[in-house]
């Protein structure tokens, strides 16, 4: 829901980061795989009950997530860069919720729960992608990316702030994980209500 939002604020320092990393040679899928290492890194620590480092490597693992968009566009984005890197944005997403599951079995159901739910959010992510593409149709309302983004109510950056959340009061890890399940379910209402007014043939 603030991910269109805070595009205007972030990519002009990631762009700038991004150009002097492609002019060093640096490639995006790189950084890409680098982000999603310190991103299971994390959530191995917080397996462990060390939620300081967890927290600071899901910070680090989100900086990376950033400049590997950044470098792709100083470079030219490709398709192949835009697959890995949705696949390790959702790989670290279910990744920190199993972490907790894990750490404590009190709160596995919602962790389960959690992770449930990112997939149904994804699978209607990736619909919508799939679609509007036949259709020919485009959005920049999260920056240029490879395949088109839908917007919707659990974002990006409403996710990493619930993570944030999850390392600072672990205590409240199942009415929070909760409660931004219940949000995904309401993104995948909401982002359905819109293919069928945007998808009606």
């Amino acid at each position: 829901m603030f991910d269109a939002k805070l595009r205007p604020l972030i990519d002009p320092p990631l762009d700038r980061l991004g150009g002097i990393l492609a002019g060093w040679g640096v490639a995006a899928t790189t950084l890409t795989f680098t982000g999603l290492a310190l991103g299971l890194a994390g959530a191995v620590a917080i397996a462990f009950g060390q939620f300081a480092l967890g927290l600071a490597l899901i910070v680090v693992n989100r900086l990376f997530d950033g400049l590997d968009g950044a470098v792709a566009r100083a470079n030219g984005p490709t398709s192949l860069g835009g697959y890995f890197d949705i696949v390790a944005d959702f790989a670290f997403y279910v990744s920190i919720p199993l972490a907790f599951g894990l750490f404590d079995p009190a709160n596995a159901q919602a962790a389960l729960v959690l992770v449930a739910s990112f997939v149904l959010t994804g699978v209607s992510f990736l619909a919508f992608a799939v679609i509007a593409a036949e259709r020919g149709e485009e959005t920049a309302a999260h920056g240029k990316k490879s395949f088109f983004y839908s917007t919707g109510l659990a974002e990006g950056g409403e996710t990493i702030a619930v993570f944030i959340a999850f390392a600072l009061f672990p205590e409240w890890f199942v009415p929070l994980a909760y409660g931004y399940a219940a949000l995904c379910v309401l993104t995948v209402f909401q982002r359905s209500a819109l293919a069928a007014i945007q998808f009606r043939d």
